[in-house]
Formats: C-alpha cells, structure tokens, sequence
C-alpha cells in the first residue's frame, strides 16, 4: 500500500543515511499521525542501537537467526589489463568502448545488429568528436557469436542495452565471465537490482554517463555533440551498490579516463536519481515536438516544461530519501524551487538551459526521438513512467511525467504527431 511504501522510505532513509528529508516526512505524514510518526522513529533507532550493541560486544547470534545475516563478501581485484566486453555497441557502449580501445585497453564488443557488427570489423569503429574523429580498430561479436567467449573469459562488463533488454543482455554474458569478474550497468534509469539478481550483488557496479549526449548515426558510427567534460564536469560516476571506495572500481574508473573524466562515487543511489531527473526532463519532450535538443532549451515553452518536469521528479526523489546530487549541473534544490515558482530560481534555471543550448551543436536528439525516428519503442516505462510509478507508491503525483509518458507511447504507436503544439499540452 502507499502508506507501507511510505513507512518503508522513512525508515530506509532513517537508518541508512542518517537523516530524513522534508519530502519524506511530508509523504509519511498523509497515512500516520505525529504520535505514530514519533513510535516509527524510536523503534528504528531502537534496532539500530540494538545491532550497534551487538555488534560492539561480539555477541554471537543464535542460530536460527543467522540465515537473516550475510557474512561480508570480499571485493575481488581485476587483473592489470582485463578483458573488457561492452554489451551493446550503440551509442554509448561504441563511443565509451571506442576510446578505450583506442587507448590501448582489451576491449570486445557485441551487438546484436548485423549491420553494425560487420561494419566494425570492415572498416572499424567510427568516433566523431566535435574537434576530432578517429577510427579504431576493435574486435566485435554478433550475440550469435558470444559463445567464442569460452576461450577468452571476461574480466569486466559493460551493459549497454536498452533498458528494457537489461535481463537477457545481463544473463547473455554471465556464463563467460571469470570467477573474479564485474558487470557495470552503463544505462540509464535504476536497473542495478536487476542486474545484481542474475550475477550477484558483489559483481555488480553501476556508471551514470552524465552530459554524454552521443548518437548513433550509422552501422560502426558514433557522434557526440557536446564538448568533453573535462576537469569542469565529471562526465562518469562510478560506484559499488554498497557505496565504498574499492580497488576495482578505482581501477574502472581509471580506464573511463580515456574516454572522458570519471569519479568513484560513494552516493549511487543519489547520483542514479538525479540522472533520471536529468533525462526525463528532456527525453520524452524532445521527441513530442519534433525539436533537437538545442532547439529545444531555446525554446520558452520547452523550458518550462522541462522544469516543472524537474520539479516533480526531484520532489519524489528526496522523498523516496535520496541526496540528490546535481541535476544537469544545478543544484536539486534549484530546479525545485523553480518549479514551485520562485521567480529568481525559475530565471536561474532557464538562463542555465539557455547556456546548454549555446554550447551544443545543431542536430543532437534525445534517446527517445532516436528511438522512434528508427521504429524502435522507446525506454519510456523506464523514464518518466517510473517516476510517476515510485511518486504513486509513496502517494506523490506526477502529473506531467504521467502525460509525458502517455504522449510518448501514442507518437511511437503512430496515434500521436510530434510537434512544438504538443508541449503547450502538457
């Protein structure tokens, strides 16, 4: 129900970060009283003390209590130059994947597009960066032709599927990795739960490609229309499920320097959310009105929609007890308030989209308009339907990411045509 949903946050946000936002405890206060909101308090602090006690006097537990216990599993160590597989050589997984190859990294990569697959290995990989553009070199196999794997097991994997292929890509590789082997989740919305149910939470990691904005323009070709990162902005945030600073990690996130900067980051979680608010402000409106993603931070109207977009999607977020970082490079707390009206923030925010769309070149389309100019259906149950699902479990709306979501599905059946219309409508 939505009042154990929102019981569970407040208590998850209590005893694992310490602190519980104003959205949490305004969610909670819609199903309980201050009195029961008060026992709720002391009885998660009485468990949390009473683990604290147990674990600072070695109490052994009874036995019939240890199959609730998970004893620490060690975090295993990659090998100097791992062999490294991207699962998915689209846009992201060809682009970040290219330019380790091309710095020197064992890098595979599989595809299940014929076309891009045989165009890799005639011709290699096209990178086409605003200043430069570079052809590498780099093995790829088609899905049919993974099982060669066997005599090269993978040290490291990249899942760079749609979201909704996230399950069979994850298992497509599990038979072919070494016993001391990770998969990083490179995709967007929160899928490390899926992929840590089919190899195993100690295996899993999870990168957010922040500000990234690459597409694929052909078979073996990959564009980015924005500028690197660089030292002003950390383009990749990697971290372990648990949120330490390990080895391996430290190591992944090494060789993401080749392609652009790259941090290990102990909040996850957070760094997760603020990415989706990030790509569904932008995604799904990009594709209803028919405007590039530049076009489309210039224009008024788009602006706004994107900020209320924003609005919704961070309020859900601290509720769900999330420390947002971040949001496209503004505070979370900016955008909020911008959608809540606050004039100076409001002309903060779109002075900022304003910057966006100067720095980025013509002809940039989110993933979802890419999607269905190729007839594919887009990963909009993963986006702003999801936002509105995890603001009704917790009984806060979403409005504008349910109508976003809506719009999305009917222009990608045919029943809807894109247009700058469509966003006065929403």
């Amino acid at each position: 129900t939505a009042a154990e949903a929102a019981a569970v946050q407040f208590v998850r946000a209590y005893t694992d970060l310490g602190r519980v936002p104003d959205a949490t405890f305004a969610a909670l206060a819609q199903h309980f009283t201050p009195r029961q909101i008060t026992d709720l308090v002391l009885l998660g602090g009485y468990f949390v003390s009473l683990g604290s006690a147990v674990h600072a006097f070695g109490i052994p537990i009874e036995p019939q209590y240890l199959k609730w216990v998970t004893p620490p599993v060690p975090v295993p160590t990659l090998p100097a130059r791992p062999h490294v597989v991207f699962v998915g050589a689209g846009a992201v997984g060809a682009y970040v994947g290219g330019h380790m190859a091309r710095a020197g990294h064992d890098v595979t990569m599989i595809d299940p597009w014929p076309d891009n697959v045989q165009a890799i290995r005639e011709r290699g990989l096209q990178l086409v960066d605003i200043e430069a553009e570079h052809t590498v070199k780099v093995n790829a196999l088609h899905v049919s032709d993974v099982q060669s794997l066997a005599h090269r097991p993978v040290d490291l994997a990249f899942i760079c599927m749609k979201l909704y292929d996230t399950e069979w890509a994850t298992a497509l590789v599990k038979p072919w990795l070494a016993p001391h082997a990770c998969v990083v989740t490179m995709q967007n919305s929160l899928v490390e739960e899926t992929v840590a149910s089919i190899v195993g939470r100690e295996r899993t990691l999870g990168c957010i490609a922040s500000a990234i904005s690459v597409e694929q323009t052909g078979p073996g070709r990959v564009m980015r229309t924005v500028p690197p990162g660089g030292d002003a902005y950390t383009v990749f945030r990697l971290g372990e499920l648990d949120g330490t600073i390990t080895p391996r990690a430290e190591q992944i996130a090494a060789m993401l320097r080749a392609c652009d900067s790259a941090k290990v980051t102990t909040n996850l979680r957070g760094e997760r959310w603020a990415k989706l608010v990030a790509n569904t402000m932008s995604t799904g409106p990009c594709a209803l009105s028919g405007l590039d993603l530049k076009a489309l931070f210039e224009h008024a109207t788009g602006r706004r929609v994107l900020i209320r977009l924003a609005g919704e999607a961070i309020r859900i977020g601290e509720a769900l007890g999330y420390q947002l970082e971040p949001v496209r490079g503004l505070p979370a707390a900016c955008w909020a308030a911008a959608a809540a009206g606050d004039a100076a923030e409001m002309s903060r925010a779109e002075a900022h989209l304003l910057e966006a769309a100067r720095r980025r070149t013509p002809g940039g389309w989110s993933s979802t308009a890419q999607d269905i100019a190729k007839g594919r259906w887009p990963e909009i149950d993963f986006m702003n339907a999801y936002v509105a699902q995890k603001g009704a479990e917790i009984g806060i709306p979403a409005p504008t990411h349910v109508n976003v979501a809506e719009r999305v599905k009917a222009l990608a059946r045919g029943q809807l045509q894109a247009g700058v219309d469509v966003l006065e409508g929403l």
